[in-house]
């Protein structure tokens, strides 16, 4: 099996065993053709002549190309999947990866908003199905993936339940707040009823031509929202999620729940959260003393 076979291979055993979206497929396959293109580079594609030095060669590589360390640390991760799952497949008889550390990086808090700006961001959209998309990225705590993969039977109006798959196809069920049920009642019966839509088409937000809505058209509606709200700096959909976490915390909600809400398998990935509400607090405290200050 040549390197081009097993990297095909690999990402459909990603797919079928493991369930991951294509997104993260995505980003897999664009890393590993990268170790792909560096290995031709050095005259092989032989996948068990890759050895420790071969491996630090092209973090070498990455870092001379001026990657942030982050995206290196991502690539390092992807590569070290792959060896192990050839290891395990016999295709190999050691995993080259083994003795690499991942590089350390700084912990970034996540940017978030505060409420005034959440209420701008949805109470200025004017577009029905828009406005709807914001309030369940917002008050679901949703990613991207599992908005635009949300079926008209995965949402419970009546109960204001809503249930999603997340990451490795776990599901759960979220509670939605009264504006987000009313905002999707309004979608359902002014806009969604009125497309021309395929009678088997089940997905609950569609485009204007009828259809599934992609993850580039969510991350144009945000862009868009916060545009329109005044919002001056980037604003992602992935920010509603952190602003969602971080009021809930706020608010006085326990870490196990909100971990519940989120989908997260590790309470540690939670609890970033609290660090980001104890600076949030600080941030609101301290301008409310220079604004206090003022003559």
């Amino acid at each position: 099996m040549n390197l081009d076979e097993q990297l095909v291979t690999f990402l459909d055993h990603l797919r079928s065993e493991r369930g991951l979206s294509e997104h993260t497929l995505a980003a897999y396959h664009g890393d590993l053709t990268q170790l792909r293109d560096f290995l031709a580079g050095l005259g092989t594609q032989d996948i068990r002549q890759v050895h420790r030095l071969t491996v630090t060669a092209f973090v070498r590589h990455l870092r001379e190309k001026n990657l942030a360390a982050s995206s290196i640390a991502r690539k390092l991760a992807a590569l070290k999947t792959f060896f192990q799952w050839l290891l395990r497949e016999g295709e190999i008889d050691r995993d080259p990866t083994a003795d690499i550390e991942r590089p350390k990086l700084p912990r970034e808090l996540p940017r978030v908003l505060d409420r005034q700006e959440v209420v701008r961001l949805i109470e200025y959209q004017r577009d029905l199905r828009d406005r709807a998309i914001l309030e369940l990225l917002y008050a679901g705590g949703l990613r991207v993936t599992e908005l635009i993969s949300l079926n008209l039977t995965d949402v419970n109006l009546g109960s204001g339940m809503l249930r999603c798959t997340g990451k490795g196809s776990r599901e759960r069920v979220v509670p939605l707040s009264q504006t987000a049920v009313q905002a999707l009642e309004t979608y359902l019966s002014k806009i969604r009823m009125r497309l021309r839509v395929r009678p088997m088409e089940q997905a609950l937000f569609l485009n204007y031509a009828g259809r599934r809505l992609t993850r580039q058209a969510i991350w144009v509606v945000v862009k868009d929202a916060a545009k329109t709200a005044g919002i001056d700096r980037e604003v992602t959909p992935h920010t509603l999620r952190h602003s969602f976490a971080t009021h809930l915390l706020e608010n006085g909600a326990d870490l196990r729940s909100v971990q519940e809400m989120l989908g997260h398998a590790d309470i540690s990935t939670t609890q970033l959260y609290t660090h980001v509400s104890r600076s949030h607090i600080k941030g609101a405290y301290a301008s409310a003393r220079r604004a206090a200050a003022l003559p």
